[in-house]
C-alpha cells in the first residue's frame, strides 16, 4: 500500500448498487472489478449492506436466499462474501458485512446508553450515519473498498444506505465512486437489448439525489452504441461509462471481459489513483482451462433437500459445494455432470431418483438440519459404502454416515441423531453441554461451533495421506489442520470405541480428543469413504482448489476407470 508522508492513504470507496431485479450479479461485479484494482497492485476489501432486520443469514432458509457462506471468525453471511473471497483471495469475516437489523440494533442500544447525548433519535439522520461508520470500520487500513448495497434502488428498506453513500459523496466526492447494475432484457419478440429499465432505474437513483459515474448493463449481449448512447443521454452520463457484462459461460469470465472495457482504469481515474501495471495471465489461464474441453468425464450426484421454491429448482442453495467441485474438476481435466436428488424421493424410492443414484460415480452428503429426507440420506449413504461407490460427507453428511455404520454394520438398528429422534436408544449424534470455548449462542435454548476449529488428523489415514499431499496442514509437525464449522450437535463419544472395533475410522479429532472431526473407512474395505464435521467447502478457491475435493474427484475418476 502507497503512503503519502506520514500520514496513511485515505481509503477510496466504489459503491455498487442495482436496478430492475434482484439476483442480476452485483456481488459478482463487485468482486470482479476488485480483483481487477487489486491486480492492479491496490489494497482491496469490501463490504455487503444487506436490507433484511436478521443479524447474519444464519437463520434464513437456504432455499429463500441461498447457501449460507461461513467466514473463518464465524460469521454466517450472505453467499455474495464467498465471491469476495474467491475472487480476492483474501478471507473476509464480521467487518465485512452488515444488515439493517444489525444497525438498527446498535442504534437503539446507543440511545439505552445515552449515546446521543438526550438527542430524538430519527432514523433518516442516525440510521445512515451508522451505516457509514461500519462502511469505514471495513475499509480501514485498505486503499479501496467496494461497497455493495443489497436489494435494488427505489425499494423502501435500503435508502438508508443511499443516503450513508449521498453523504459520504458529498463530503467527499474525489474519494467515492458509484457503479449501478442494471439489467438490458432483450424480449424474443423484438429481438433487440431494451433500456428503458435501466433508464427508469437511473431517474430512481437521482430522485435520491445521486447521479451514478458508471452503469454496468448485464443482459444476454454485449450492449451496443446505439443503447449506450442512448442511456447516456437520458442518464447524464458519458457513453463511455457504459459497461457491459454481458452473460458468459462462467462467472470467472467476468473479470477478462471488464478489463477489456477499462472498468477498472476508468474506475481509478476518476478516484484520482494513478493506473499501476495489471497482470492477469494466472486468472486467463484458469479461464482458458475453466472453459476448454475436457479430457475426462464424470457423474456426481448430491443428496439434497434446499431446491424447491414455488414451481422451481434452485442450486444457489448448494453454491459452494458447486463452486469446489467446479474447481476440482479444472484441477483434473474432468467434465463433471452434477446430479440434484431429492433426498425425500430416495426414501419414498421414487424410480427416477434411485436410476440417478445407480450412475453415480460419486456420491456427497451435504449440510442438512431436521429430519426431512433423513432416510433418503442415510439410504444414499448404505448404497456408497456396499457399492464402493467413493463418498464424501459434508457435517450432516458425517453425522449421517456415522448412523448408517452404526446401523448396519454393528448392527444398532434404531440409532438416530436427537436432532431428529429424541428417544432413540443409541444417540450417535447428540448435543452437548454448553460451553463457550466451543460454541457461540445462536438464540434461546441454541448454541453451535462457528467458525474455524483446529483438528489434529491420525496419521496412517486417508485424511492425514489428502493434507500431506497437498501441504495444506497448519502445522505438520503436530499433524494440525484448521477448518470452518457451522452445526449444533456432535458425535456421541460414548459409541467410538464400538464402531472403531466394527472397522469404523476416526481419522480426526479437535485437539484436546474431545470432537470427532474426521471419519472414513480403511482403503482394503472402501476405496474413498471419508466424512468431515467441518465445511472445506468454504475454504476451496479457483486458483487454490481444497484438497479434499480434488482427491474426491480423483478418486471418483479411478472408480470410473
Amino acid at each position: 500500500m502507497s503512503t503519502h508522508g506520514n500520514h496513511p492513504p485515505k481509503t477510496k470507496y466504489v459503491f455498487v448498487s442495482g436496478g430492475v431485479l434482484s439476483g442480476l450479479g452485483k456481488g459478482i461485479t463487485a468482486a470482479s472489478l476488485g480483483l481487477l484494482l487489486k491486480n492492479r497492485g491496490y489494497s482491496v476489501t469490501n463490504i455487503k449492506c444487506e436490507n433484511y432486520l436478521n443479524l447474519d443469514s444464519g437463520n434464513i432458509n437456504p432455499i429463500e436466499h441461498g447457501d449460507v457462506f461461513l467466514c473463518e471468525d464465524g460469521l454466517e453471511a450472505d453467499l455474495d462474501l464467498g465471491s469476495y473471497e474467491r475472487f480476492l483471495d483474501q478471507e473476509v469475516g464480521k467487518k465485512n458485512f452488515t444488515t439493517l437489523g444489525q444497525i438498527y440494533s446498535t442504534v437503539i442500544e446507543k440511545t439505552k446508553n445515552l449515546a446521543y447525548g438526550g438527542a430524538t433519535v430519527d432514523a433518516w439522520l442516525y440510521i445512515p450515519q451508522e451505516a457509514i461508520t461500519r462502511i469505514k470500520l471495513a475499509g480501514e487500513g485498505f486503499d479501496i473498498c467496494l461497497v455493495e448495497l443489497g436489494g435494488t434502488a427505489g425499494e423502501y428498506q435500503n435508502e438508508i444506505y443511499y443516503e450513508a453513500y449521498r453523504i459520504m459523496n458529498l463530503e467527499n466526492p474525489e474519494d467515492t465512486v458509484h457503479a449501478h447494475v442494471t439489467y438490458f432484457p432483450s424480449p424474443s419478440h423484438i429481438n433487440e437489448l431494451k433500456s428503458k429499465p435501466t433508464q427508469l432505474s437511473v431517474r430512481a437513483l437521482q430522485s435520491m439525489g445521486i447521479q451514478p459515474d458508471f452503469i454496468v448493463g448485464r443482459g444476454e449481449f454485449m450492449i451496443d452504441e446505439k443503447r449506450k448512447e442512448k442511456v447516456a443521454f437520458y442518464s447524464n452520463m458519458s457513453k463511455e461509462d457504459i459497461i457491459s457484462n454481458p452473460d458468459l459461460g462462467s462467472i470467472y469470465e467476468v473479470p477478462p471481459v471488464l478489463a477489456e472495457q477499462g472498468f477498472d482504469t476508468k474506475v481509478l481515474k476518476k478516484l484520482n489513483l494513478p493506473e499501476k501495471k495489471a497482470d492477469l495471465s494466472e486468472w486467463n489461464a484458469f479461464v482458458t482451462k475453466l472453459t476448454s474441453p475436457k479430457k475426462h468425464t464424470a457423474t456426481v450426484v448430491i443428496i439434497a433437500k434446499y431446491l424447491s421454491t414455488g414451481s422451481f429448482e434452485l442450486k444457489d442453495s448448494y453454491v459452494s459445494l458447486l463452486e469446489s467441485l467446479n474447481f476440482a474438476s479444472v484441477h483434473e481435466d474432468t467434465e463433471l455432470e452434477i446430479v440434484f436428488i431429492k433426498a425425500e424421493d430416495l426414501e419414498k424410492k421414487k424410480k427416477q431418483a434411485l436410476t440417478d443414484l445407480h450412475r453415480a460415480d460419486g456420491i456427497i452428503v451435504p449440510i442438512g438440519w431436521g429430519g426431512r429426507g433423513v432416510e433418503g440420506k442415510i439410504a444414499a449413504i448404505k448404497y456408497a459404502r456396499e457399492e464402493k461407490i467413493p463418498y464424501l460427507g459434508l457435517c450432516y453428511g458425517m453425522q449421517l454416515a456415522s448412523i448408517e455404520f452404526a446401523r448396519h454394520v454393528v448392527g444398532l438398528e434404531k440409532a438416530h441423531t436427537i436432532e431428529v429422534d429424541l428417544n432413540t436408544p443409541h444417540p450417535i449424534v447428540h448435543d452437548i453441554p454448553f460451553s463457550d470455548k466451543y460454541q457461540t449462542i445462536k438464540g434461546e435454548g441454541a448454541s453451535m461451533r462457528l467458525g474455524a476449529y483446529d483438528c489434529i488428523l491420525k496419521p496412517g489415514t486417508l485424511a492425514h495421506s489428502i493434507y500431506k499431499k497437498h501441504h495444506a496442514f497448519k502445522d505438520e509437525s503436530k499433524n494440525l489442520i484448521s477448518e470452518r464449522h457451522r452445526h449444533r450437535f456432535e458425535f456421541n463419544n460414548a459409541y467410538r470405541e464400538q464402531l472403531e472395533k466394527a472397522g469404523f475410522v476416526i481419522s480426526g479429532t479437535s485437539p484436546d480428543d474431545f470432537f470427532v472431526e474426521m471419519i472414513e473407512l480403511p482403503k482394503k474395505t472402501h476405496p474413498f469413504f471419508i466424512a468431515t464435521q467441518a465445511h472445506p467447502e468454504y475454504k476451496s478457491q479457483p486458483l487454490k482448489p481444497h484438497p479434499i475435493f480434488v482427491e474426491y474427484l480423483h478418486a471418483v475418476l479411478d472408480k470410473k476407470k
